[in-house]
């Protein structure tokens, strides 16, 4: 049935600013790979996403804190944000501690040892984030599980396994994005509320997901849940996610969808039903033909929204 592990992401409940979801991952074939899934989450767990932490010292030793699903990944582009701890705790993007702007990685194949990127780097991400972090993007070809050993925190290793496409039920990058009546401010269609970003208006509810696809434009999809999340990723993720489409004007289509169906946030919404989901947030991008060309999880930022767009041609 799979291997339970328990993920540090926000927004699960409105009682409390960080806590874990439990996600169940397609089952590993061996052993060995349960257990490097499994030491894993002993970093993972350093992560209160949502409230982040603080720190103002540090023993010089640099821990690394995955910000991605672990459930999520297959062979192709893979993005792998992650943060920065030490010995105090998680650092924030206000620490008296002295941040790297740029980190430096390899990438091993766990089962054999070899280097299957001798380099890559990831520069640091903050703009209206209490946490920084740092997101490495590659591309593997082969599924397995893999390691990321980052230079500036060579005693804290981060494991990652590459899923069989068929293993992983959400829509995939190359994917048709399967459209969805989401939620509109003339069609709530049973969620209350639409939106619940705090006392400012959402613009991304006017269309529906399925009609954003049929316009011929790029689409750009978030779904995430504001109001239990307002420093760590949901809020900063949608305020970024504005701000961008107010500089793109028509270019793109944006939606919004919730992920709880009401004020309780005791019921998932339909659009994480729909997608099967296991985490948020998350951000896909269509091209103009609404093929999945991109997706961000968990943690973007402003900065990084713009590149990814303008990378795909959405500038």
């Amino acid at each position: 049935m799979g291997v339970v592990q328990v993920l540090p992401y926000p927004n699960l409940t409105p009682e409390s600013p960080g806590h874990t979801i439990v996600t169940v991952i397609p089952a590993p074939v061996s052993r060995r790979q349960f257990l490097v899934l499994s030491a894993s989450v002993g970093a993972s767990a350093v992560l209160a996403a949502c409230g982040g932490g603080s720190s103002s010292s540090a023993d010089g030793t640099l821990q690394v804190v995955k910000r991605f699903p672990q459930d999520a990944l297959v062979p192709g582009k893979v993005r792998l944000p992650i943060s920065l701890a030490d010995t105090t705790g998680l650092l924030p993007a206000d620490t008296k501690v002295e941040l790297p702007q740029t980190l430096t990685a390899q990438v091993i194949n766990s089962e054999n040892g070899d280097v299957v990127i001798e380099k890559i780097t990831a520069e640091r991400h903050q703009e209206n984030l209490s946490v920084p972090y740092w997101p490495f993007t590659f591309t593997v070809d082969t599924e397995g599980i893999y390691v990321l050993k980052v230079a500036e925190a060579p005693e804290s290793d981060v494991s990652f396994q590459l899923l069989a496409r068929d293993m992983v039920p959400m829509p995939l990058i190359g994917d048709a994005l399967p459209p969805f009546d989401t939620p509109t401010t003339d069609n709530a269609r049973g969620v209350d509320p639409i939106c619940t970003r705090a006392n400012e208006f959402c613009p991304f509810h006017s269309v529906t997901l399925t009609d954003a696809l049929a316009q011929g434009k790029p689409v750009v999809y978030l779904i995430g849940t504001p109001a239990y999340c307002t420093t760590g990723t949901c809020t900063p993720g949608l305020d970024a996610l504005i701000k961008v489409s107010q500089s793109l004007g028509n270019a793109a289509v944006f939606v919004h969808a919730e992920v709880y169906a009401d004020k309780s946030a005791n019921k998932t919404a339909p659009a994480v039903q729909e997608y099967k989901l296991s985490y948020e947030p998350v951000l896909y991008i269509t091209d103009s033909k609404g093929v999945l060309v991109d997706r961000l999880d968990a943690v973007f930022d402003v900065n990084e929204i713009r590149d990814v767009l303008a990378a795909n041609g959405v500038s």
